[in-house]
């Protein structure tokens, strides 16, 4: 069976590209009807962050990557917590030393420091390699603080093969005998990945490229013990911009961010697996079922992807298109309820006039916050270029458009169309010239939600003929 794993850091919110990770091994491990397990590392106490490992849950739970086995989900093969697993890194540790993988090192932070080259750079020279199983011992009982270091040959080449990269080789003189263990008896990532990995069947590792280069000591390390070694798919950095990765470090926007800018969660999600990947039917817009469905690792790209967000904006606003009034009314309601019409219109009403003129939830409340708010406006407005309208041209539509409303014995989408098409017939012009004006009068923007029919509707027929006869005031001023 294909178990694969997320294993973030709890170091702060969940970067997009960490996310990325998450996702791609949710799809792999679901396309083969496997598990996706979550564990959390935590070894790295200067890097905590408190609270993050909730972040970390609940962002997963959000937006629906969903794993099989975790920390609070529980599982076979727990704890799910690396600090938690303390006393197994101590056990495989002395196991690798006895193996001759690993070795003690009693190397004091002066010693450390006086290797540094001309760069100021450091690499251990392995002085504590030889030292004897009796001079080991008596150090130990003697109280004195160590670390294990891993034991990398001086000759030779590591090659595994990644299932995106192919065949990666890398220099054993390229790789220093890193710590393994740490003085406060904890492991670093570079141990307790392999022994959770293996203890934990995982078959498939899914990681950013960066670790390209890290996996041949990981492999010394399955080799010594005699495991097998996972099948490795590594990622294409995600880009900022053609020099900069997208990062944590740098600030760059979380899942949680863009939920709070009003982007559509599955469009997120969505865009988020096209990030370094393309699907072969080219269709972009795709529901996690059908992500499912369709991944593939055929469909990964080897060079790096750049982070586009007006792209990912275009997608929030297809999904918006999509749904039902209910639908975009019960996920929009935040935002919503951030604008000042809030509960004075049917909300149905205003997510019909909404879906199709925007792309994310946060720019509900400067669209029709006009519906509320209507005052002294511009008179330029109703100068357009392209609809052939100025000022005196409004100053002839208006009052007969206030006259055709006021006449009307059904206030509706149908009866309003219907009043202004006779108007543009009866004075001969563009249908725009009619609309534009109409629309300025009673909104006094020159951009809304909606066109003449759906305001006006939701205004009522009081408040638009309030508003037609300030307009044709403010008009002859």
């Amino acid at each position: 069976m294909v178990r694969t794993r997320f294993a973030p850091s709890p170091t702060g919110y969940l970067h997009i590209g960490g996310l990325r990770t998450a996702l791609y091994g949710f799809l792999y491990s679901k396309r083969y009807d496997g598990k996706f397990i979550l564990r959390i590392e935590d070894t790295d106490t200067a890097r905590y962050v408190d609270g993050s490992v909730q972040i970390i849950y609940d962002t997963m739970r959000d937006s629906g990557i969903m794993y099989d086995e975790g920390p609070d989900v529980g599982g076979d093969y727990g704890p799910y917590i690396q600090s938690e697993r303390k006393s197994i890194y101590t056990e495989y540790a002395k196991k690798l030393v006895e193996l001759g993988g690993a070795y003690y090192c009693f190397c004091t932070a002066d010693r450390i420091e006086s290797l540094k080259d001309s760069t100021g750079n450091i690499r251990y020279d392995k002085h504590c390699l030889s030292l004897s199983k009796e001079e080991i011992e008596r150090r130990i009982a003697n109280g004195e603080p160590y670390v294990i270091r891993q034991n990398v040959p001086t000759e030779g080449t590591g090659t595994y093969h990644d299932l995106v990269y192919g065949d990666i080789s890398v220099d054993y003189k390229d790789i220093e005998d890193g710590i393994l263990i740490k003085s406060d008896g904890m492991p670093t990532y570079n141990f307790a990945n392999v022994v959770d990995d293996h203890l934990m069947g995982i078959t498939h590792v899914i990681r950013g490229t960066e670790y390209l280069s890290s996996t041949p000591k990981y492999n010394l390390m399955y080799d010594a013990f005699g495991w097998e070694r996972p099948t490795y798919i590594h990622l294409p950095p995600i880009m900022k911009d053609a020099q900069h990765k997208l990062s944590k470090r740098n600030g760059d926007a979380s899942y949680e961010d863009f939920v709070k800018k009003g982007y559509v969660k599955e469009a997120i999600v969505n865009y988020i697996a096209l990030l370094g990947w393309s699907p072969k039917s080219n269709v972009e817009k795709m529901s996690l079922k059908e992500l499912c469905e369709n991944f593939s690792l055929e469909g990964i790209n080897k060079s790096p992807s750049i982070f586009d967000e007006t792209k990912m904006k275009w997608l929030s606003g297809e999904y918006i298109k999509a749904m039902t009034d209910e639908e975009f009314v019960e996920k929009a309601d935040a935002f919503l309820k951030q604008s000042k019409v809030y509960g004075k219109y049917d909300m149905l009403k205003v997510a019909n006039l909404l879906k199709t003129r925007i792309e994310i939830f946060s720019e509900i409340p400067e669209k029709i916050d006009f519906l509320e708010e209507f005052g002294e406006y511009d008179l330029e407005l109703y100068t357009h270029k392209k609809m052939k309208t100025d000022t005196e041209i409004a100053k002839k539509v208006l009052p007969l458009a206030r006259k055709a409303i006021a006449e009307l014995k059904e206030f509706t989408f149908d009866s309003v169309h219907d009043a202004m098409m006779n108007l543009v017939n009866e004075l001969g012009v563009k249908n725009g010239q009619v609309f534009w004006c109409v629309r300025v009068a009673i909104s006094g923007k020159q951009s809304t939600a909606g066109g003449v029919m759906e305001i006006a509707e939701l205004l009522g027929k009081e408040e638009t003929l309030r508003r037609l006869d300030y307009s044709i005031e403010l008009l002859n001023k």
